[in-house]
């Protein structure tokens, strides 16, 4: 499967911003998805993932402020932050594989990310 992350850009703190994932290469519906993140000199982090009955799952440092939805219509998956934080500042990246498993333990596939910058 082929993702492409898109969305990512420059935001106040406080502000939102939604990001896509859009997927070819594969029967969309049978894929579950996850986003990570990553900050500079920090290990990647997962912070959302979503199974392909639209179940969904996510980490503390972003529960409350982030939603991962899924439109199997557009193969397209978001994720809409909220109530930014400097914190939140990463290169976001999502991935997809036919086996929830493999997104949990980032083994599934991978976009190129797309960078957030949150500004006080």
């Amino acid at each position: 499967v082929q993702l492409q992350a898109s969305g990512g850009g420059l935001v106040q703190a406080g502000g939102s911003l939604t990001l896509s994932c859009a997927a070819s290469g594969s029967t969309f519906d049978i894929l579950h998805f996850g986003w990570y993140r990553q900050a500079p000199g920090k290990q990647r982090e997962r912070i959302a993932v979503i199974n392909k009955f639209g179940s969904t799952n996510y980490s503390d440092s972003v529960k409350g402020r982030f939603t991962i939805s899924r439109d199997n219509n557009e193969n397209t998956v978001y994720l809409q932050m909220t109530s930014l934080k400097s914190e939140d500042a990463a290169i976001y990246y999502c991935t997809a594989a036919p086996n929830p498993f493999d997104v949990l333990k980032g083994t599934g596939s991978w976009g190129r990310g797309t960078l957030v910058t949150v500004s006080s």
